[in-house]
Parts: structure tokens; C-alpha cells; sequence
């Protein structure tokens, strides 16, 4: 638990110190010596040392020893002036701020009561000072109890949002990263198909080359306008116009495709996520698969979505690259799981329910 009685609190730990001047009282109406007051200074310098120690010191057992000494020295002082009534007062105060659970906040300030009415009756002090030392050490000391709870739920309530900021930053920052690598993963493989088929056309089908380079051109702008879109998190992906470029994706790569979709109800948000999901498998398929044939099937299975992409290529390692690794982040946080098999070719599968909202939405 953070210490609530350091001096960042500003003047809300200083302004009682003008309650101190009661110490002066009997000095300045007695017309005390020379000595009395040299003995009232002294006593105001330890008072101070005490008071300012306990408020800036961060171990709470040296906090208690400081308010123990302040109640020891108060209690030296009182038999010569009653004003030092205020180191009760002031240690009482303090306490609620230092001690966090009522019970013990109000066990001590009855210690100190105790302390006060004990030594009026031994020796036969002035019933102000009970009245001071006691019964404003209960006052003030029971009402700080309120302010110092509240006090520790504005710093729990503090230290819960930067919490949760630092969770919104690093959870944006994930985000972006994997909506960056599903875009230029993608878009980059499809520009580097479409020049190298550019490439190969441009000395025997020269018309179909410059086709070819127009697309690039064309690709690489809409790359530049997802990249920006991405980053500020307005990008809203077409589940349906997702999966005609994949197939001209693939077809591009020289792979015969399949596409089996049924009609699924599904929320933008899980719209997004499947349209990456296709992305990122098509571009695993064209980058390193080295397939011929290709399935794509989407369909609604019992409440929930199934999408499944399979390949006749060479398979592939058990271990998780950055895309694969997204792709299971977006799926698991709709609840869905993802399943990869590698044994001849690469057979990847998601699922994940179909939410109420996405029902209502298709009624």
C-alpha cells in the first residue's frame, strides 16, 4: 500500500500546523521566563522534526515510532503547559492515515485517550487538557478515518486506470502489429506474384505485363491506404470480398482453388476477424506451401462459424510463426479455436459461436 501521508498531498498535511500555535497560549499569558521559553521553542522543533518525519518517512513502523514519540513528549509537556494537549491531537490525526483498518485506527486513539485521562488523573492536570488532549483527539481522529479511506480508494482507483491504460497500450500496440503483418504480409506476396509474372510476360505478351504492373500499382496503393486505416483502427474487412481475392490470389500463384461458402451470420467484428484469418492462410498457402489445389469452405456448423482452408503441399513445421500466432489471438478472443494439421499437406481449421447479435442481425 502506497504511504498516503507523504507531502505530495501539498497543504491538505500542513495547514494543522497553525493549530500548533495553542502551545504558545500559556507561555504568552503566563509571561513565561526565559527558560519556559527556550523549553516551548525546543519543544516546537521536536514537534516539528516529528510531525514532518512521520509525513515523509515510507515505513510504517518508524511512522508509529514517530507518533509514539510525539504522545511521549506531549505527555512530558503537559504538567507546564496544557497546549501540549496538541501533540495528542496531532498524533491522533495522523493515525487513520498511517493504520489502515478501522478497528486498529480506533484501538490506538483509544490508547491515546487512555494516555491523556491517565496522567490528568495522576497528576491532578486541568480538565481542559483532558478535554483537549481526549476528547478532540477522539473527534478529530474518528472524522480522519472517512478522509483517509477515501484517500486509499482514490489511489486504488489510481493505480487501477493506469493499470488498465498500460493494458489499452499494450493491447492496441498487438493489434496493430498483427493488422500490419496480415496486411503487408498479404498485399507484398501479391505484388511480388504479380511482378514476377510481369516479369516473365513482358518480352512475349507485352500488353499483358503492363496489365500485370498496373495491378501492382494499383495493389501497392490500397496497401498504402490499409497501413494508414490499420493503424488508426477504423479498418473494417469484407468477409466476402476477402475471399474473391483470395482466389485471385491463389490463381495468380498457379494454384487451382475451390471456394465453397454458405451464407453465415456473423458481426462486423467477426467479419474482420475471418476475413484476416483468410488472409493470413492464403498468403501461408502462396508463400510457402508450393501447392497445386487448394480448398476454401466456410459454413455454419451447430451456432457456430467453421472456415477451412486446405492445401496438397509440402506441410509444415509444429512450430508458430507471428501470423499463425494472430491468427490464434483473434480467434480465441471470440471464444473460437483454431486447429492446424500437417501431415499431408495443410489442413487449417477455425471455429468460434455465432453471438445472438449476429442471429438477430440476419432475422
Amino acid at each position: 500500500m502506497k504511504v498516503i501521508t507523504k507531502p505530495e498531498h501539498g497543504w491538505a498535511f500542513y495547514m494543522p500546523l497553525a493549530y500548533f500555535g495553542f502551545f504558545y497560549l500559556n507561555p504568552i499569558f503566563e509571561h513565561a521566563s526565559r527558560k519556559q521559553w527556550l523549553l516551548t521553542a525546543l519543544g516546537t522543533v521536536i514537534f516539528l522534526a516529528l510531525y514532518l518525519g512521520v509525513l515523509w518517512m515510507e515505513s510504517k513502523p518508524w511512522q508509529l515510532a514517530g507518533l509514539a514519540a510525539l504522545i511521549v513528549v506531549g505527555t512530558l509537556y503537559a504538567p507546564y503547559n496544557s497546549g501540549a494537549s496538541c501533540f495528542f491531537i496531532f498524533a491522533a490525526a495522523v493515525l487513520p492515515y498511517i493504520v489502515e483498518t478501522e478497528a486498529s485506527v480506533l484501538g490506538l486513539i483509544a490508547v491515546i485517550v487512555a494516555v491523556a485521562g491517565l496522567e490528568t488523573w495522576l497528576l491532578h492536570l486541568s480538565g481542559w487538557f483532558a478535554f483537549y488532549a481526549a476528547g478532540l483527539s477522539v473527534v478529530v481522529g474518528g472524522t480522519n478515518i472517512y478522509f483517509a479511506q477515501r484517500t486509499r480508494m482514490y489511489y486504488r482507483l489510481k493505480k487501477a486506470n493506469e493499470e488498465i491504460e498500460h493494458l489499452a497500450k499494450v493491447a492496441e500496440r498487438e493489434r496493430i502489429a498483427r493488422d500490419l503483418h496480415d496486411v503487408l504480409g498479404h498485399t507484398l506476396s501479391v505484388i511480388i506474384l504479380k511482378s514476377e509474372l510481369a516479369g516473365k510476360l513482358i518480352d512475349r505478351d507485352p500488353q499483358r505485363a503492363k496489365l500485370e504492373m498496373a495491378d501492382v500499382e494499383k495493389t501497392s496503393r490500397e496497401a498504402l491506404a490499409e497501413v494508414r486505416t490499420t493503424i488508426r483502427g477504423y479498418r473494417a474487412y469484407s468477409l466476402e470480398a476477402e475471399l474473391k481475392q483470395a482466389q485471385a490470389t491463389l490463381e495468380t500463384a498457379g494454384v487451382k482453388v475451390k471456394s465453397e461458402s454458405a451464407e453465415v451470420a456473423l458481426t462486423p467484428v467477426q467479419e474482420s476477424v475471418v476475413a484476416l484469418v483468410v488472409r493470413e492462410a492464403v498468403t501461408n498457402v502462396v508463400r510457402h506451401s508450393g501447392a497445386r489445389n487448394c480448398l476454401l469452405r466456410l459454413t455454419p456448423v451447430n451456432g457456430s462459424c467453421r472456415f477451412e482452408i486446405k492445401d496438397d503441399g509440402r506441410g509444415g513445421g509444429t512450430v508458430e510463426g507471428n501470423g499463425l500466432r494472430g491468427m490464434r489471438e483473434r480467434i480465441e478472443a471470440l471464444g473460437g479455436t483454431v486447429q492446424r494439421e500437417t501431415k499431408s499437406g495443410t489442413r487449417l481449421t477455425i471455429e468460434f459461436p455465432i453471438t445472438l447479435a449476429a442471429r438477430n442481425e440476419n432475422c
